[in-house]
């Protein structure tokens, strides 16, 4: 496998967008962590779908594989090249192409970072509702992992915004999938096949986003508990009490301290050891309403107060913690982010798991997340090991975790994705009959596996 230089500068004209092998910067054979590094030939800035499309044409052609990247911000290793070939980068295409109204839908190129999609929207009295946590993600990224956030508990994840695609495959072909109309019963879903699958099926090169009108108002609320379990437990008490929070996130006492010495602000009540953080939007009538509603029964199901943050800069700063807890970890000591999903049902007993997991193996195991879709993250803490006893020992501990998590009727990501870091787990706990059909899809989409192989599902084409 040779790069023949000149073919691709031929698809990208500019010198300041193709740069080959010992120029390549070393966050581009990363992902976000930098702790596993690729190799590649070259690295690609592509500015339309035709230079993507030409770009794979000649990979595909010439059997070269390519790795997909957006904005950087995978976690799960999903943005390293495994076996050199192209980096395909798509975060300078990253311009608003549409905005309509009348279908509340806008047009964007995958590069577009999610905070400034929102940006954008809601200067416009519109609202993107997807919240992952990290804001300077691209929105290809988030359609490429599915991604979630804070707000799925009401809204629903990245999926249920995702109106149409044009996507590039792998041997170069344009395709358009779905488009803006509401309903869609005419053959197969091939816009939802293509979310959440990773780069490992098509390049996305335009992204068309359903919209809603924006919120009147937004309110926050943090509920602290004696411990987490009872925390959680009223949860699903809330969720069925047609209260329709926007975002209930919970938070053990120990990561919270982290996030308060990392961030300089003090959460109220540290007695406490948990917090159960809500927000609440629409019409301010109903927003009030629900937040009385759930008050009696927070008090009624063991919380030890209840703190309505009706300053918009108190909000700012209880939310500020919660957005920082990774951060304030990693500042601490290097750790493994985990997003392990179980059903809400058993939420609090999975967390007891990683507790007694943690007491019994030594790793610290910081919990917290979100409570009102069952999706646990763990910051996975290496503390003071050498590298051949914290890869040992995280390895055996994510056996078990992961292990337990499926005993409940769980997956192994929630948004992140599978990318290399999860795809043993994922592997070993998914159906054979399963792992067949999506690797059969993939060999007809990508005959030569050249985009992304042997991330998340694939068996290996190489």
């Amino acid at each position: 496998m040779q790069i023949n230089k000149q073919a691709l500068q031929e698809i990208i004209p500019d010198s300041e967008r193709l740069l080959f092998e010992e120029n390549i910067p070393a966050e581009y054979l990363s992902d976000a962590l930098g702790r596993r590094t690729g190799t590649a030939d070259a690295l690609v800035f592509a500015l339309s779908t035709e230079e993507v499309s030409g770009v794979l044409r000649y990979a595909n052609e010439n059997g070269i594989p390519v790795t997909p990247r957006g904005a950087g911000t995978n976690l799960v290793g999903s943005t390293i090249p495994l076996f050199g070939g192209i980096i395909l980068d798509v975060s300078r295409m990253n311009r608003v192409l549409e905005l309509d109204r009348d279908t509340m839908t806008v047009t964007v190129e995958p590069g577009m970072l999610l905070k400034d999609l929102q940006a954008y929207v809601e200067e416009r009295g519109l609202f993107y509702p997807p919240d992952p946590g990290e804001k300077a993600s691209s929105i290809g990224g988030n359609i490429s992992t599915n991604a979630g956030g804070m707000r799925a508990v009401k809204y629903g994840v990245t999926r249920d915004y995702v109106r149409g695609l044009e996507v590039v495959l792998a041997d170069g072909t344009v395709l358009h999938v779905g488009g803006k109309q509401v309903k869609d019963a005419s053959g197969l879903s091939l816009k939802h096949l293509l979310i959440g699958s990773e780069g490992t099926l098509a390049v996305i090169t335009k992204c068309l986003l359903r919209l809603l009108p924006k919120p009147e108002t937004s309110v926050s609320v943090l509920v602290p508990f004696a411990d987490l379990g009872t925390g959680i437990r009223s949860v699903l008490t809330i969720l069925q009490a047609n209260a329709n929070p926007t975002a209930v996130e919970f938070m053990e006492r120990k990561v919270v301290a982290l996030g308060e010495s990392f961030s300089g602000v003090q959460y109220p009540r540290p007695d406490a050891g948990s917090y159960i953080l809500l927000t609440f939007d629409g019409h301010e009538s109903e927003v009030n309403a629900n937040i009385e509603r759930v008050r009696r029964l927070a008090l009624a199901n063991g919380a030890i107060d209840y703190i309505v943050l009706r300053s918009a800069e108190q909000a700012a700063d209880i939310w500020k913690v919660r957005g920082a807890l990774v951060m304030a970890v990693e500042a601490v000591s290097e750790q493994e982010p985990v997003d392990i999903v179980v059903p809400i049902s058993h939420t609090a007993d999975f967390v007891r798991y990683i507790n007694e997991l943690e007491a019994s193996s030594g790793m610290r195991m910081i919990a917290f997340g979100h409570a009102g879709d069952g999706n646990v993250h763990l910051c996975v803490v290496r503390d003071g090991r050498d590298q051949q006893t914290w890869e040992r020992e995280l390895h055996d501990n994510m056996e078990q975790a992961y292990a337990k998590a499926y005993s409940y009727g769980g997956v192994a990501s929630g948004e992140h994705g599978i990318g290399i870091s999860k795809r043993s787990y994922f592997l070993r706990e998914t159906a054979e009959e399963n792992l067949a059909v999506m690797n059969t899809i993939k060999t007809a989409l990508d005959p030569k596996h050249t985009l992304n192989d042997q991330k998340s599902y694939i068996m290996g084409g190489k």
